[in-house]
């Protein structure tokens, strides 16, 4: 079955793991509405089978999403071994890791009144602070990490069809997310640009209520001393590592571009940035902003 499943070619495989309570019936209620064929609770021992199904549907099961995670019992801990060898046989096997803090946790089980599937005798805490553990090999590996403390259940979703609905012949997807830092560094980011060396447009009192959205405050912005210095040579320090994430098979990654409060500089040098990126081949681009109109 294994190379009659080769030679068809299998589709594109996920396999969503993470912290319990951290949205994974979310996300995979996403995945199905874009039209993945969704399995959940699958032991790891059943990856390998569903990969060679998969490649037997011929075209029928493109984009399958596995969701894996610690109710498998001590089946569960075979996940990073069979995770490892299906990597090495083939490039379409994507992990998503989603996780939260430890508070966050802590009220979401709380609000539903449900224990922690690891708590045994103990509290909430002692089995969010097990799974850390047995999960921690699958989060250093995991291609997509997805930290949904500040998400509610649409926001989340939404951030799914924005990472897993690419289309045509991309390799890659790039967020690129402005952020304030008062608001603290997204879990998420692959990469950081602070845009604080630039002047602040909220002590311009014409610009103080507009955002890096409009004309005014964006022009400011890219009008300052060294921003034309910064975008040349940071575009270029980017692209380059986009093609190395191409060859290494990482497909997606998170570039953070933060001020102060993500409202003026970030929000428009990361349009700027998103916008000159766009023609990086094999890559498709999106800017995002986190904290906009927070303030």
């Amino acid at each position: 079955m294994a190379d009659t499943a080769a030679e068809q070619g299998a589709g594109e495989i996920l396999i969503v793991t993470g912290m319990s309570g951290a949205g994974r019936s979310t996300v995979a209620n996403a995945l199905e509405d874009m039209g993945w064929y969704v399995v959940d609770n699958l032991p790891p021992q059943m990856l390998k089978p569903l990969l060679d199904v998969s490649g037997l549907a011929a075209g029928a099961l493109p984009r399958v999403a596995a969701v894996v995670d610690v109710r498998g019992g001590m089946l569960f801990t075979e996940l990073p071994e069979v995770t490892r060898a299906l990597r090495d046989a083939r490039e379409q096997l994507r992990v998503v890791y989603l996780d939260a803090s430890d508070d966050v946790l802590v009220r979401r089980y709380e609000a539903v009144r449900r224990p922690h599937p690891l708590q045994g005798d103990g509290t909430i805490v002692d089995g969010i602070r097990r799974e850390r553990e047995r999960l921690a090999t699958m989060r250093e590996s995991a291609d997509v990490v997805i930290d949904t403390s500040d998400f509610n259940v649409h926001q989340l979703a939404t951030h799914v069809v924005d990472l897993f609905s690419e289309q045509g012949s991309a390799r890659h997807t790039l967020t690129v997310l402005s952020f304030g830092f008062k608001y603290g560094l997204p879990a998420d980011a692959d990469m950081v640009a602070d845009m604080r060396f630039l002047p602040n447009p909220y002590w311009q009192d014409e610009l103080r209520a507009l955002t890096g959205e409009d004309d005014a405050v964006r022009d400011y912005v890219l009008g300052q001393p060294g921003a034309e210095d910064f975008l040349t040579t940071y575009t270029r320090a980017v692209t380059d590592v986009l093609e190395g994430y191409q060859r290494e098979n990482k497909r997606h990654s998170v570039l953070a571009v933060g001020c102060t409060g993500g409202k003026h500089r970030s929000v428009a040098m990361a349009a700027e940035l998103a916008r000159r990126l766009q023609d990086v081949p094999g890559v498709a681009v999106r800017a995002s902003h986190r904290d906009l109109g927070r303030e």
